[in-house]
């Protein structure tokens, strides 16, 4: 899959005649807590060097970073599709993106932080571009992967299911939950990613929460997703 990032990125670069330079705009510099992203000051050093290696030209400057984080944007964009190939399509916007935004990074934040603020933003405009009937779990998908005994949903299909259940939710909605409850995100990291206000982000999470309970309650589904608050 690397090796895919980085011909494209080649390719981008034979078509445009440029690099990073051409960085994208709308990508706030604010970055996450580095709590919530493994943050290694090792590790940092290295990604500086490998940026400003990739802004003065060197290809195998940005073939170390596509190595050092797919991991991390590959499990992220899980969270927005559970389609192999959309995934692997989402992954590799993520990277373009990231590449032509290089300029912007400043380097006062873990890398991590700022490559997964542009993959929340990829995987949400994904939804959005998504039409709802094909997005969302059809009802009969949701009583597939329910287990017909009361108290035997193991956690792989508590997450499968919820994933499916969030689903049905507008994009908003899906988003702040999606972030809350798989990337175990704070309302302000939320709110940095997507350059919105705390109030903002508290808001619809309260409103996204009364949804998802309604939901499970009209499918029958409360018990076995109790913790859901």
């Amino acid at each position: 899959m690397i090796a895919e990032y980085s011909q494209i990125v080649r390719g981008l670069i034979a078509t445009t005649g440029s690099g990073p330079g051409l960085a994208l705009a709308g990508f706030p510099v604010a970055f996450d807590s580095p709590r919530s992203t493994g943050y290694n000051s090792d590790v940092h050093n290295l990604d500086l060097l490998d940026i400003q290696a990739c802004l003065n030209g060197d290809d195998q400057g940005y073939h170390r970073l596509l190595r050092r984080h797919e991991t991390g944007v590959a499990r992220l964009m899980w969270r927005f599709s559970r389609d192999k190939t959309i995934c692997e399509e989402l992954v590799q916007e993520v990277f373009v993106q990231a590449y032509f935004s290089l300029t912007r990074y400043r380097g006062d934040g873990p890398f991590p932080a700022w490559l997964h603020r542009i993959a929340t933003r990829v995987g949400y405009h994904f939804w959005k571009q998504q039409k709802r009937a094909a997005a969302e779990w059809s009802l009969q998908e949701i009583d597939a992967a329910v287990s017909p005994e009361p108290d035997t949903l193991d956690p792989s299909q508590a997450a499968e299911l919820l994933h499916g259940l969030l689903s049905r939710l507008p994009s908003p909605d899906r988003l702040v939950l999606t972030l809350m409850y798989f990337e175990d995100c704070s309302t302000e990291q939320i709110a940095q990613r997507m350059s919105w206000t705390r109030g903002m982000v508290k808001m619809r999470a309260m409103r996204a929460r009364k949804k998802l309970k309604a939901l499970a309650e009209q499918l029958g589904l409360l018990e076995k997703l109790g913790w859901i608050q």
